[in-house]
């Protein structure tokens, strides 16, 4: 998982990361600010004092892009920055909230952070 970018594009650059974001999968956008990762657009609003409940996901069940909260996202699926959370339109197993999704975010327990992903896939 690197941060390096190649392209010059910026609509195809992730601002938090700096990666190009070479598919929909994970993708988010706020406004015309595209991210490769929700993990990314949750680090990024805060640090831009923007409002992540304003964005809109790319639906990996629907394939299609809904409000940010009204998805159902899962921890611990491989994402392009690893942090796990990926959205659904339609309600999962064990899938959390928006809300829920952010604060796990923002107070590190996700999937990169090693110690939470060993606690997750119960290693």
């Amino acid at each position: 998982m690197g941060c390096e970018s190649s392209s010059s594009n910026h609509k195809n650059i992730c601002p938090q990361c700096n990666m190009p974001i070479k598919s929909k999968e994970y993708s988010s956008h706020l406004d015309k600010v595209y991210f490769d990762d929700m993990g990314c657009l949750i680090l990024w609003t805060k640090k831009e004092s923007k409002d992540p409940s304003l964005a809109m996901v790319f639906t990996k069940d629907t394939k299609q892009y809904i409000k940010a909260t009204d998805a159902f996202y899962t921890i611990k699926e491989r994402t392009p920055m690893g942090y796990g959370f990926t959205a659904y339109e339609k309600e999962q197993p064990k899938s959390i909230k928006f809300e829920e999704m952010k604060l796990r975010m923002l107070r590190g327990e996700h999937m990169a952070n090693p110690k939470i992903r060993k606690q997750i896939l119960g290693e």
